[in-house]
C-alpha cells in the first residue's frame, strides 16, 4: 500500500536499466508524478499488475522473457485493467509494434530516443511528462463524469461547456457532394480502430483525417485500419483523387490540403510548410484548405487529443460554408482537449461517446 500522496504512481517498465533510471528521473523531477516501481521485463510486471494498481505504466515493446506485446495480451486475457503508454523506437517495425499494442489496450505512445543523452534532453522530457499529464487529467474527468450519470449525447447548446448556438450558413437544398473531415491526436489511433471499421464502403463521402504521429506510424496506422474495415485506407499521397467511401490519412511530416481538380473532383496536396505549434500534420491547415473547396457540406469530427489543433481551422471554414460539427464526448475520450476547445468555441452540433461516431457519420452523409 502507498503512503498517501497527491503524485501519481507510474510503472516503468524497460530492460535496459540505464533507460529505466533516466525515465524515472524524469518522471520524479515531476511534482505531478512518482516512479514508484520498475520492471526490467513484461513478467515482472505482470505479477506487479495482479496485485497492485498504478495510475500509469510506461511500457517498452523489446524485453526479454514476455515483450510488450505479450504483456498486453495477458493482460487483456485475465482483465487486468491498466494504463499503458507504450515507449516506442522511431522505426517501421516500431510503428507496426505500436498499432498492434494500441489495439491490445495500450492508450497511446511516446516515441524512444535513439540513445541516453538524447533521452536525457528537454524534449524527451516534454513529451513524456505532457502525455502523462494529459491522459491522467482526463482520465480523473471521466471518472467523474461518470459517478455524474450525465448522458452521453447532448447538443453544444446544453452542454457545460458555455458554447453558445451559431448563426449557420445554410446548406444548398440539394446537397450532393459532402467530405468528412476529421481531426484526432492522443489517444487517436486507439479512438480510430473503433471508428473506421463501423464506417460503410457505400458512404456519400471521402473521408480525410489529420491525426498528430510521427513518419511512418500514420503508414502502420493506415494499413492496418485498412486489413480492418470495410472502407478502403491508406496513407495520403500527393495527388490522391478524393473517392466516396474512401478513407486518406495525412502522413506524419506533411500538412495535408484539399484543393479542387478539373472536373469537379477534389485532390490531396501535401505541403511542406513548418511545423505548426509543433504539429505537422496539422488540423488547422487541413480544414483551412476547404474554405475554397466545391463541396456542398462538410462533416466535422473532433475526437480525442490534447491542445487545440483544428478549432481555429474550422471557426474560419464556418464563415464560409455549410459545416456539421460532431465531437467526442469527455467519457470516452483519452484526453479530452480538442473536443473540449471545439465545444467551448460553440461550434458543436453533436457532442457523443465514441463507440456512436460512425454511425453519426453515416447519419450526416448517407450512404449511395
Amino acid at each position: 500500500m502507498w503512503a498517501y500522496s497527491m503524485k501519481k504512481n507510474i510503472l516503468v517498465v524497460d530492460d535496459s536499466a540505464l533507460m529505466r533510471r533516466v525515465i524515472c528521473d524524469i518522471i520524479n523531477s515531476d511534482n505531478r508524478f512518482q516512479a514508484v516501481d520498475t520492471c526490467s521485463d513484461g513478467l515482472l510486471a505482470y505479477e506487479k499488475l495482479k496485485s497492485t494498481t498504478y495510475d500509469a505504466v510506461l511500457l517498452d515493446i523489446h524485453m526479454p522473457r514476455m515483450d510488450g506485446l505479450q504483456l498486453l495480451q495477458r493482460l487483456k486475457a485475465d482483465g487486468i485493467s491498466a494504463t499503458v503508454i507504450m515507449v516506442s523506437t522511431l522505426t517501421t517495425e516500431g510503428a507496426d509494434i505500436t498499432i498492434q499494442a494500441m489495439e491490445l489496450g495500450a492508450v497511446d505512445f511516446v516515441t524512444k530516443p535513439d540513445n541516453v543523452i538524447e533521452a536525457k534532453g528537454a524534449d524527451f522530457r516534454k513529451r513524456l511528462t505532457e502525455m502523462l499529464n494529459a491522459v491522467l487529467t482526463s482520465k480523473e474527468l471521466s471518472a467523474s463524469l461518470q459517478k455524474m450519470k450525465r448522458p452521453s449525447g447532448v447538443r453544444a447548446a446544453s452542454s457545460t461547456t458555455g458554447s453558445v448556438q451559431r448563426e449557420r450558413i445554410q446548406a444548398p437544398k440539394r446537397i450532393n457532394r459532402k467530405l468528412v473531415a476529421l481531426a484526432c491526436s492522443t489517444g487517436g489511433p486507439k479512438a480510430l480502430h473503433t471508428v473506421i471499421p463501423m464506417l460503410e464502403p457505400n458512404m456519400d463521402a471521402p473521408v480525410v483525417i489529420v491525426q498528430h504521429m510521427p513518419v511512418g506510424f500514420t503508414k502502420s496506422l493506415a494499413e492496418r485500419l485498412n486489413e480492418m474495415s470495410k472502407v478502403s485506407v491508406k496513407e495520403a499521397a500527393e495527388g490522391d483523387v478524393l473517392k466516396k467511401g474512401a478513407v486518406y490519412i495525412a502522413p506524419g511530416g506533411k500538412h495535408l490540403e484539399v484543393v479542387c481538380a478539373a472536373g469537379g473532383e477534389h485532390k490531396i496536396h501535401l505541403n511542406d510548410l513548418p511545423a505548426i505549434g509543433g504539429l505537422k500534420p496539422c488540423a488547422n491547415i487541413m480544414y483551412e484548405s476547404l474554405m475554397d473547396c466545391q463541396y456542398d457540406e462538410i462533416t466535422c469530427v473532433v475526437l480525442t487529443g490534447m491542445g487545440a489543433d483544428g478549432t481555429a481551422g474550422i471557426t474560419q471554414l464556418d464563415k464560409c460554408k455549410p459545416i456539421h460539427v460532431i465531437a467526442q464526448d469527455a467519457q470516452t475520450c483519452i484526453v479530452y482537449g480538442m473536443p473540449r476547445a471545439i465545444a467551448e468555441a460553440g461550434l458543436v452540433d453533436e457532442v457523443v461517446p465514441l463507440e456512436s461516431i460512425a454511425k453519426t457519420i453515416i447519419k450526416n452523409v448517407g450512404v449511395k
